[in-house]
């Protein structure tokens, strides 16, 4: 047995394992002079866990010779290390981070060459390996049904994304319904990446059926180092739903709505953090302003709180400090790619006004989380939120949820690897009001388990989940077989929570990937609950293709009261 050990260079084991602090290979040329920037580009033949080995079978082939690869202006613009400057180490360690989070990249690596007879300079290479960028979507296929999406995630290699959706379904009128998505990532080198969509299947607020329509365009710009100034976004959109399953009237929610959302922070004091290590963290300061209004409200809805149907407008401040670095290594979610882990901490104070409904009230949210990865590889994340509103001269919406989650170090077997992962969390809600109640079926309790009237104010959930990686392939794919087993308590209103009602889940199943594709993880999965509740099966198989399946990288987030029934802040359990 083994496990992944904390490294001082940029080196795979015979094992394809990799772990190390991503600026420790650069530290050694910390304020040498970078003279060339030389960037290099790896076909699907190669890979960076052994550079002298070529895969060349007629998979590889095929994807060579229909795949085009990034421009290379395209990678320089998604630098922000530059000739003729200062190395600093931590900075390149984020580039190199950075462009591993693109969608259109599988790997990236910078390395850096010194100079003979030039001690006080040094060359840079860029290397990175692309996705294969066509890719297409096949799912919910079934007699009378057909859902498909197709598109190229970096079109003409310029670092574009373009897709299409189509909805085939005779139970629904129009039968066909369709979707268009363009986006234009890092926009003249500013980091913003554009996207303008339409969409005739989004899926509505109330059941999630595929009858919402909606046309938006957002900005985003994250801050892509810890040395960026500037971070931010803009949302703007307008979202209806439309009888396509000709739903009894006292079942369709009818809606319209129109989003404006927009929000900016500022990151202080970066460059002095380049010059002095030793300050304690950085300072990020960010103001956003929202505004949901809906024209037409369900009559379902009419003037009672209902957190999905209530015009809202907020004007939110937030203050972060943090203090972020990571460590690359492998077989976390993916498949011996490189993956980034966080370690550090980062702590967000929230403030504002928030307007629901005929609601007006201040408030006020901790986001708290700590990162640790222990000598022997073991992944921990602490994390604390918490948030309430005030009104009257009560408390009102307040919230805490805390917990631990954390991998295990990887244990090496005959033919394959294991890791282990648990999360554990708490939640309790006091004096609710205007926010949805505690639910189950997210990513703090039973997920898939459709009961939506299994709600509650307090709820403790534990998961456990045993991952392994099998060292066998087809056609590209790799496997990687799980078990799992939930359990959550949930109490009702005005109860003891004692007395909280005890549901579980049990299951296994397997996810696959082709790291050349730029498909995402797809998923199989298996559940038994024993405990149904008023849903009808106490057997589910879901079958989950292309979704997102990385660990959070990202420093700061726009400001947002704190979120009981989702995790967007952290990976998918």
């Amino acid at each position: 047995m083994h496990f992944i050990k904390k490294s001082n260079s940029d080196s795979i084991d015979g094992e394809g394992l990799l772990a190390l602090k991503s600026e420790e290979a650069f530290l050694p040329y910390e304020g040498k002079t970078i003279r060339y920037i030389i960037i290099n580009q790896y076909r699907f033949e190669k890979t960076f866990i052994d550079t002298t080995k070529t895969i060349n079978y007629f998979g590889t082939k095929i994807l060579d010779r229909l795949h085009k690869d990034t421009r290379q202006w395209a990678i320089r613009d998604d630098l922000f290390i530059h000739e003729n400057t200062t190395l600093a180490a931590y900075q390149v360690a984020d580039n190199e981070r950075y462009l591993r989070s693109l969608d259109y990249i599988q790997d990236a690596r910078i390395i850096v060459k010194p100079i003979t007879g030039a001690q006080d300079s040094v060359d840079i290479y860029v290397i990175t390996k692309d996705f294969f960028s066509l890719n297409g979507q096949l799912n919910n296929a079934s007699p009378g049904k057909f859902k498909a999406k197709v598109g190229d995630v970096n079109l003409f290699g310029a670092a574009q994304n373009l897709q299409g959706s189509i909805l085939i379904e005779k139970d629904r009128s129009p039968a066909v319904g369709t979707g268009l998505m363009y986006t234009k990532y890092n926009v003249a080198g500013t980091f913003i990446d554009a996207t303008v969509g339409y969409t005739t299947i989004n899926r509505d607020l109330h059941d999630g059926t595929m009858d919402e329509h909606a046309g938006y365009i957002t900005l985003q710009r994250i801050l892509v180092s810890q040395y960026s100034h500037f971070a931010g976004g803009l949302r703007i959109g307008r979202y209806q739903s439309f009888n396509n399953y000709s739903k009894p009237e006292d079942y369709y929610f009818n809606y319209k709505y129109d989003v404006f959302d927009t929000w900016l922070g500022y990151n202080l004091g970066p460059d002095k953090l380049i010059k002095d290590r030793t300050r304690k963290a950085n300072q990020f300061i960010s103001l956003r302003y929202f505004n949901t209004f809906f024209s037409q409200t369900p009559v379902q809805v009419e003037d009672k709180l209902n957190f999905r149907f209530n015009n809202k407008e907020a004007l939110l401040a937030q203050f972060t400090f943090f203090k972020q670095g990571y460590y690359k290594t492998n077989y976390i979610y993916g498949f011996g790619t490189t993956e980034d882990i966080p370690y550090g901490y980062n702590v967000a104070f929230t403030m504002g006004m928030y307007q629901q409904s005929y609601l007006s009230r201040p408030y006020a949210g901790l986001d708290a989380n700590r990162y640790k990865v222990y000598n022997k590889g073991d992944i921990v994340q602490y994390f604390l939120r918490a948030g309430s509103f005030w009104d009257k001269g009560k408390w009102q919406d307040a919230n805490i949820l805390l917990g631990v989650s954390g991998f295990s170090r990887l244990f090496l077997y005959n033919n394959f690897k294991l890791r282990q992962y648990v999360r554990l969390s708490y939640t309790r809600q006091f004096n609710r009001i205007g926010l949805d109640p505690l639910g189950i079926n997210n990513a703090f309790g039973l997920r898939y388990f459709s009961a939506d009237s299994v709600t509650g104010n307090q709820r403790f959930s534990l998961h456990s989940e045993t991952i392994t990686f099998i060292n066998y392939k087809v056609l590209g794919f790799k496997f990687s077989p799980f078990a799992f087993a939930d359990v959550v308590a949930l109490n009702v209103y005005n109860e003891t929570f004692n007395k909280s009602v005890w549901y579980y889940g049990l299951g296994g199943g397997i996810r696959t990937r082709n790291e050349n594709l730029v498909f995402r993880t797809s998923e199989l999965r298996i559940v038994y609950f024993p405990r149904k509740g008023n849903q009808t099966q106490s057997f589910k198989a879901t079958l989950a293709i292309n979704f997102r399946f990385r660990y959070n990288t990202n420093y700061v987030l726009e400001p947002d009261i704190i979120q009981l029934n989702s995790d967007s802040q952290n990976n998918i359990f």
